[in-house]
This record gives structure tokens, C-alpha cells and sequence, in this order.
């Protein structure tokens, strides 16, 4: 990249002296928006297209402005391409490099058009390209998650409140709670997608253009759903952009909530998953460490991406309409997002389908804390107890439990029954964990045969995905 003053602005005609050196770096954006140069080009190109189709470019101009901008293309891809910092942003190196190519006839592609709704509809090509990315990782990641689900739906585990030992469930139900939570996280990206994708291109610097130019075409050939139906907002809006922010800041945030989990079932202490070596690091100083850095990585970057979510809504807050330079400032904290989460997403579709669960570590852990006190009241209830009465008799038989420290399980039926005769030799049934999570037998309950079926639906639901 170069800083080459000594060329021409486009903007230069009413100034008398250059522009300072420490300004023209300090304002110039082309070290972070070349990235755009694939989308500036393919708006460049639907642009100069529709004025020749409205007669404002002839039939041989079109033909030599599109074919500059492929060679240029070719150029940036190959790396032979000079990127001048003098020449401030993506958009005004690309057009002075096709004015080189072609000469004059360079100068009318921005015909009816600002770099103000130019940037606009490059960043929602970009964003669009970007969410469609996104969302066959976020599938990726759903699947390996509801697979893995499939396998472990038997495997039983304890479920817990307030971090304290509750009930039992199964591991294949806990997985499809997070995968519930994606599931809202993808539609709320596709939704975003959708507002995403609407054209600026023809608002110009603010109030629209005096040219015929024909927005719906463009639109077209761009594949936007629809055309920005006011010139103010669509050159100052970055409502998309803060909404994607949004959603992303959701789906680390709860990323950030599954790495929570892997953290604490991988350590000593609770030991109820393996997360395999690629995953991981060891320490510098301790031989024995086996350090869950990705997940732990990822629940750090969730405070950065918080961090552009917030930058983004300052940024905009007070600015007046339309186009401010202010707006510049959009594009590390969009990309910085969209890189963030990128990678944190795929990070968890590679590591998620390799999980190792510690079963039997697992099955044990749910036998503590008694965890079946609520099938004992279920039990109660269902002879004839109220609620209240059968929730007050538990109570006392879980004091007998820390007592004597055994669980309900361990009790013998003369001992169950000093807390009530209607409990009978049955109750064994209850107060094993199978018992327990085969009798949450409904729409969304901890059932093994639930579990089974809602992967199932789920499957076929991102099998359906994959293929639109």
C-alpha cells in the first residue's frame, strides 16, 4: 500500500492547498474497506449496466467500464494490485484505476451515484454474503449437536438449578437445549438477512439523482429484495449493521453459556466429558494440565463482540441525517464482528461432535443431591396427597437422607413409610433415575423416546435447510 499525495482527488477542485499528510492517513479507511473490493466491483458493474439500459451510458462505454472492472478484479485477486492511502477508501482506488485502464470514459461510472450510497450497498452485499456464511456454519454446528444428542439420548446426567443438583435428565436433552437456543439464533439472523438486503444505490449523496436511472434494475441484478424507498435513510442508515451486531452478540452470548459448561464438566470436579487433544493446550509449568482454551477463548471473545455492539450504538446516536464521516467508523467494529463470530462458530461445529461424555461419571453424579425428591411427591400426589402435604413429607424423608446420609433410593420401604403409609413397594420404581426420566415422557420433556424424536424432527428440519 502506498501514500502516494502526489495523485489526483476526485473531490480536489475547490481546494487550494493539499491535504495534510497526517489527515490523509488519519482519515483514509482503504486499510480496513478493501475488503470490500469484490462488492464494490459487482455494484460498480450492475451500476454502469442499468445507466447504459436507461441511455445514459452508450452500449460500448458499458462494455469498456465493465471490462476494466473485471481485469481489475483479476488484479486485486492476483495481489498486483497498488492500494494508495491517498486515495482514501476502496471505492475512489478502484475508479482511479479504471480511469488508468480506459481513460475518460472511467470518469462517467459514478454517473448518478455517491460514494455515500456506493459504501452503503457494498457493506449490505458484503453483510449479506457474510450472513448466508455464517448460517451453513451455524447448520454445521446444529447438526453435529443434534447427532450427538441422538447417540446419548439413554445417557443420564444430572440436571441442575441454581448450580445445585435438581433432577435427573439425560445428556441428549441437554444438547438439544442448546441447540434450541441456535435454532432462535439462526431465524433471527435470517430475519436480519431480510432487512439486509434492501438497495441504497440511486439515493446518491442524500437526495436522490436528476438522471432517469432505474432503481428496480439494479436491484435485480444485484439480487436485493427490494429498493431503499427514502434517499436520507438509505445513505445514513446502519440500523443493519447494529442488528446484525445484535445477533451475533446472542449467538456468543450463548456460546458463551455452552463454553461455560465444557469448562466446568471437564474438570476434576465434575469429570463428565473429555474434550479431545486438538481442543486443548497444557500449561507451560504443570504436566499434568489439559487447559479447555476453546472454549474458554470463545466465552473471552463474547465481551469483544458486546464491545462493537455498543461502539455501533454510539456511533449512531447522535449523528444528524444524512451521511456523516462519522460512519466510516462502521466498518472494524462490523468486521471485527463478523470475523469474531465466524470463528467462534466454527471452532464449536469442529470441537461439538467430538465431545467424549464420561457416562458413568455422569449416571453417578445424578444419583447425589437427591435428585428423584420430586418423583417421591409426584408419586404421593398421585395417591391421593395434595401437593403441599406430599412436598412437606419429602422434606422430611430428604432430612432423614442428610442424616443418615443415603439417598432416597437407599431407604428401605418400612423407613419411606414413617413418612407415609401410601407409599408402597412401588416406589422403587420411582426413585430410580431410568424411572425418573422415562416418566418426563411429552413434548419437550427429558424422555429418552422424546429425546430420539425431537433430534429426529430437528435432523430433517436442518437437512431441509441444507438443501434450500
Amino acid at each position: 500500500m502506498t501514500n502516494d499525495t502526489r495523485k489526483d482527488k476526485p473531490w480536489q477542485g475547490r481546494f487550494t492547498e493539499a491535504t495534510d499528510a497526517f489527515v490523509e492517513a488519519f482519515t483514509a479507511s482503504v486499510g480496513f474497506d478493501r475488503r470490500l473490493y469484490e462488492h464494490d466491483i459487482d455494484g460498480s458493474i450492475a451500476h454502469a449496466t442499468m445507466l447504459a439500459a436507461c441511455g445514459i451510458l452508450d452500449d460500448a462505454e458499458k462494455r469498456q467500464i465493465v471490462d476494466g472492472l473485471e481485469a481489475i478484479r483479476a488484479e486485486i485477486r492476483a495481489g498486483e494490485f497498488e492500494w494508495s492511502v491517498s486515495l482514501e477508501d476502496v471505492h475512489m482506488n478502484i475508479e482511479a484505476r479504471l480511469t488508468e485502464r480506459i481513460g475518460d470514459v472511467g470518469k462517467k461510472l459514478h454517473t448518478g451515484r455517491s460514494r455515500n450510497d456506493q459504501v452503503a450497498t457494498d457493506i449490505r452485499l458484503y453483510l449479506r454474503e457474510q450472513i448466508d456464511r455464517l448460517g451453513s456454519e451455524l447448520t454445521r454446528l446444529q447438526t453435529g449437536l443434534v447427532q450427538l444428542s441422538a447417540q446419548e439420548a439413554d445417557t443420564i446426567m444430572p440436571g441442575f438449578t441454581h448450580l445445585q443438583v435438581a433432577q435427573p435428565i439425560t445428556f441428549g436433552h441437554h444438547l438439544l437445549a442448546w441447540n434450541a437456543m441456535l435454532e432462535r439464533d439462526y431465524a433471527r439472523m435470517q430475519d436480519c438477512r431480510r432487512r439486509v438486503n434492501v438497495l441504497p444505490l440511486g439515493a446518491a449523496a442524500l437526495a436522490g439523482t436528476s438522471y432517469p436511472i432505474d432503481r428496480e434494475m439494479t436491484a435485480r441484478l444485484l439480487g436485493f429484495d427490494a429498493v431503499a424507498d427514502n434517499s436520507l435513510d438509505a445513505v445514513s442508515d446502519r440500523d443493519f449493521a447494529i442488528e446484525f451486531c445484535a445477533c451475533a452478540s446472542l449467538i456468543l452470548m450463548h456460546l458463551s453459556r455452552f463454553s461455560e459448561e465444557l469448562v466446568l464438566w471437564s474438570s476434576a470436579q465434575f469429570d463428565f466429558i473429555d474434550l479431545p487433544d486438538r481442543f486443548c493446550t497444557g500449561s507451560s509449568i504443570m504436566p499434568q494440565k489439559k487447559n479447555p482454551d476453546v472454549p474458554e477463548l470463545v466465552r473471552g471473545k463474547t465481551g469483544r463482540v458486546y464491545g462493537n455492539l455498543h461502539a455501533l450504538l454510539t456511533l449512531m446516536k447522535s449523528q444528524p441525517l444524512a451521511y456523516n464521516k462519522d460512519n466510516q467508523e462502521d466498518k472494524e467494529p462490523l468486521f471485527d464482528t463478523i470475523d469474531t463470530l465466524y470463528g467462534c462458530v466454527r471452532a464449536f461445529a469442529d470441537m461439538v461432535p467430538s465431545i467424549i461424555p464420561r457416562r458413568d461419571n455422569m449416571r453417578a453424579a445424578a444419583g447425589t443431591g437427591f435428585s428423584t425428591a420430586t418423583d417421591l411427591a409426584d408419586y404421593l400426589v398421585r395417591k391421593g396427597i395434595p401437593f403441599r402435604d406430599a412436598h412437606e413429607i419429602v422434606g422430611q424423608a430428604v432430612r432423614l437422607g442428610i442424616d443418615t446420609g443415603r439417598d432416597l433410593s437407599q431407604m428401605s420401604l418400612e423407613e419411606l413409610r414413617r413418612f407415609s403409609d401410601r407409599i408402597d413397594k412401588d416406589i422403587f420404581d420411582v426413585l430410580t433415575l431410568e424411572g425418573s426420566v422415562a416418566s418426563r415422557n411429552h413434548i419437550g420433556g427429558t424422555a429418552p423416546a422424546q429425546v430420539r424424536e425431537a433430534a429426529r424432527t430437528a435432523l430433517e428440519r436442518l437437512r431441509e435447510r441444507a438443501v434450500d
